[in-house]
C-alpha cells in the first residue's frame, strides 16, 4: 500500500469509525529492512496494511496492536534484529503504536435552530455530527449506538421527545440528553417509569440539556450543551448529570423549551 493510499485508508477508518492502530517506523540504526517512516495499519481481526518490515517483527508489532487497542493508549517497540527475529543484519529499530480512536458520533434528533447550532458546534468540537429530522426512520441510528455515541434530543413535540428518550436508553449510549426545561423533565420522569423504566435508568437521561452559562440564543445553548458533551469525554466520568449541579434550574417555560419549540 502506497503512503497515499494509507492516508486515505485512515480517513475512511475514522468515517466509518472503525478502530485501528497505525504502527510507524520512527528509527533504525544499523542494517533494517524498513527505514523510519515505514507504516502499517493494523485492524481490529489483526489483518494489515503496509508492511513495517515483514518476518517476527511484524507479528510482534501486530500482537502489540492488538493490546493497544484495548488498552488505547501509544506505545513504542524496540528491536534488535537478531536470530531471535528472523534476522543477522545486527540493526536496531523502534516502531510507534498509534491507537486510532473513532470519533465520538453526536446524533441531534431534531433539526431546529438549536439542532442545527449543535451540529456545528459538536462537528467543530471534534464529534461526529449527525443531524437527523425527527420525521426520518430513526432504527438504524438507534442499532448503531454505542458507549461513544452521545445523544440530543431536541424535536417539536415533548411526547416525541419522551418517546425517543427511551429508545435511547435502550442503548449503551454515553450521554443522553434532552431539550427542555425542568417541568418538562418531571413529565418526561413519569413517562418513563410509566413505560417502565427504574430509576436509575430514567437518571440516565440529563435534562435540561447543557451547563450553567445563562444561555439564551440557539448559538449559546448549543455551547452549553457541547460544553457538556467535553465534560463528559474528557472527565470519562458517569453521563449521569441530572442531578448535579452542573446547570441552572430553568423556569416552567424557559428559553431552552420555547427555543426548541419555535425551531
Amino acid at each position: 500500500m502506497d503512503e497515499l493510499a494509507l492516508y486515505e485508508e485512515i480517513v475512511r477508518l475514522k468515517k466509518t469509525r472503525r478502530p485501528a492502530v497505525l504502527a510507524t517506523v520512527i528509527d533504525t540504526n544499523g542494517s533494517s529492512p524498513r527505514k523510519a517512516g515505514a507504516k502499517m495499519l493494523v485492524y481490529a481481526d489483526g489483518a494489515i496494511a503496509g508492511t513495517v518490515g515483514g518476518g517476527r517483527i511484524e507479528a510482534d508489532v501486530i500482537e502489540a496492536a492488538r493490546e493497544v487497542l484495548t488498552s488505547g493508549r501509544a506505545r513504542t517497540l524496540a528491536f534488535t534484529l537478531t536470530e531471535a527475529h528472523g534476522s543477522v543484519c545486527g540493526g536496531d529499530v523502534l516502531i510507534y503504536l498509534e491507537p486510532l480512536v473513532a470519533a465520538p458520533q453526536c446524533l441531534i434528533i431534531g433539526d431546529g435552530h438549536v439542532g442545527q447550532a449543535v451540529s456545528r458546534a459538536a462537528s467543530q468540537a471534534g464529534f461526529l455530527a449527525q443531524l437527523v429530522d425527527e420525521a426520518e426512520e430513526l432504527a438504524p441510528l438507534f442499532a448503531g449506538a454505542d458507549e461513544q455515541t452521545y445523544f440530543l434530543i431536541c424535536t417539536s413535540e415533548h411526547q416525541q421527545d419522551f418517546l425517543t428518550a427511551a429508545k435511547a436508553l435502550a442503548t449503551p449510549a454515553r450521554h443522553i440528553a434532552v431539550l427542555g426545561s425542568t417541568r418538562k423533565r418531571k413529565a418526561m420522569e413519569e413517562f418513563l417509569r410509566a413505560q417502565g423504566f427504574e430509576p436509575p435508568e430514567i437518571a440516565r437521561v440529563v435534562s435540561p440539556a447543557g451547563l450553567d452559562i445563562a444561555a439564551e440564543t440557539p448559538e449559546e445553548i448549543a455551547i452549553s450543551i457541547v460544553a457538556q458533551m467535553i465534560q463528559v469525554r474528557r472527565t470519562n466520568a458517569d453521563t449521569n448529570r441530572s442531578a448535579v449541579a452542573c446547570r441552572r434550574p430553568l423556569p416552567a417555560h424557559g428559553h431552552q423549551q420555547a427555543i426548541a419549540a419555535a425551531g
